[in-house]
């Protein structure tokens, strides 16, 4: 397995593993997977990230900005989603530690997430990860008709924005 950036012509493959999490009811809000330059829009163009085993795509992982305000400048927000085929084999956690890696070389000092309560693999990951669990959004929004709660996760930097 090769972790490396994440190029244009990879969202084809990248798409159909967000189409299986959006299917898993417990990975994000969407419902349908957005064109490529709604997506694009949406995440920072140096923190985009691949697993592959070619001529396979085994997950993906980017980041969001959490604000246009420049106070927030080094914190975002992660996605990470792999194949399922390939969960539970360590993709999730590779992708995790370069992405980690990438966004301190970057100037990041916070790393955050809001996972479903029932995304128990994901919750895992993130306490392995460093995550901290710092709170939960009761009911912050609705999924095909039913309201569900986030957990929110959290992971400072030990290197960057400790002065």
């Amino acid at each position: 397995m090769e972790i490396r950036s994440m190029q244009a012509q990879d969202w084809v493959k990248v798409s159909k593993i967000y189409a299986e999490g959006i299917a898993t009811g417990f990975a994000t809000f969407e419902t349908t997977v957005p064109l490529y330059e709604t997506w694009d829009k949406a995440h920072l163009k140096s923190c985009r990230l691949v697993a592959i085993d070619d001529p396979h795509v085994l997950g993906w992982a980017a980041l969001s900005p959490v604000s246009s305000r420049c106070v927030y400048g080094g914190v975002a927000e992660i996605s990470v989603y792999v194949s399922k085929n390939h969960r539970g084999r360590g993709v999730g956690k590779a992708l995790l530690e370069t992405l980690i890696a990438l966004s301190e070389k970057e100037g990041f000092w916070t790393l955050q997430s809001g996972v479903f309560p029932e995304n128990q693999g994901s919750i895992a990951l993130h306490y392995k990860m460093g995550f901290r669990h710092i709170g939960k959004r009761e009911r912050i929004g609705k999924l095909d008709g039913v309201w569900k709660d986030n957990l929110l996760f959290e992971r400072r930097s030990t290197t960057v924005g400790i002065d």
